[in-house]
């Protein structure tokens, strides 16, 4: 007796979801509006983290050794 043969479709993760309901409530201009923010929250949370660990190099050097 054989096996069924099985079916390898990929279910679509939140984020295909996410999306593809976004794409049917919003405008393109809106979905690009929302991105671009996105993108600019992403770059300045790599920019404050690259900030903190500057700080903390400055003040390793600054610090006098004994």
């Amino acid at each position: 007796m054989q096996a069924a043969p099985v079916r390898a479709t990929a279910i679509p993760s939140f984020t295909t979801a996410l999306r593809a309901v976004e794409s049917l409530l919003m405008s393109s201009g809106q979905r690009t509006a929302r991105r671009n923010a996105w993108t600019s929250v992403l770059e300045d949370r790599r920019r404050a983290k690259d900030r903190v660990e500057a700080q903390r190099v400055l003040e390793r050097v600054r610090t006098p050794r004994p």
